[in-house]
């Protein structure tokens, strides 16, 4: 079961922290973040692998936002920094149980399981 949290609205260049509350311990699992945008496709945001083993991602975002894994409080933090327009969108978390290949770590059918996602809008 996960549920996120922390969405809203902010001007260009502020700053989000997102939450996905999970159940069943975050180091059973890696969790990823994806963003869809109006009339776009699920993107890949973020993820971090087995509660902190490693973290990706995206190349638009990097540098600018960061995953951490609060495995006592079984929580994923999405912390997101200097946000641009083109930010702005559904926020979802998933799960994967099992290991994942490098290549399968930005694709949406490779989870398990979804939150039914946090609104980002970032005003210009």
């Amino acid at each position: 079961h996960l549920v996120e949290s922390g969405g809203g609205t902010v001007q260009a260049g502020g700053s989000l922290r997102l939450s996905c509350a999970e159940s069943g311990g975050s180091s059973s699992y890696s969790t990823g973040w994806f963003r869809q945008g109006p009339g776009k496709d699920r993107g890949f945001v973020s993820v971090v692998i087995f509660g902190g083993e490693s973290t990706h991602y995206a190349d638009s975002v990097k540098g600018r936002l960061t995953v951490t894994s609060d495995i006592p409080n079984e929580t994923v933090h999405l912390q997101m920094n200097n946000l641009k327009p083109e930010a702005t969108g559904n926020y979802y978390c998933a799960l994967r149980r099992r290991r994942m290949t490098a290549r399968n770590i930005c694709r949406p059918n490779t989870y398990d399981h979804w939150g039914p996602g946090t609104q980002v809008t970032v005003s210009p």
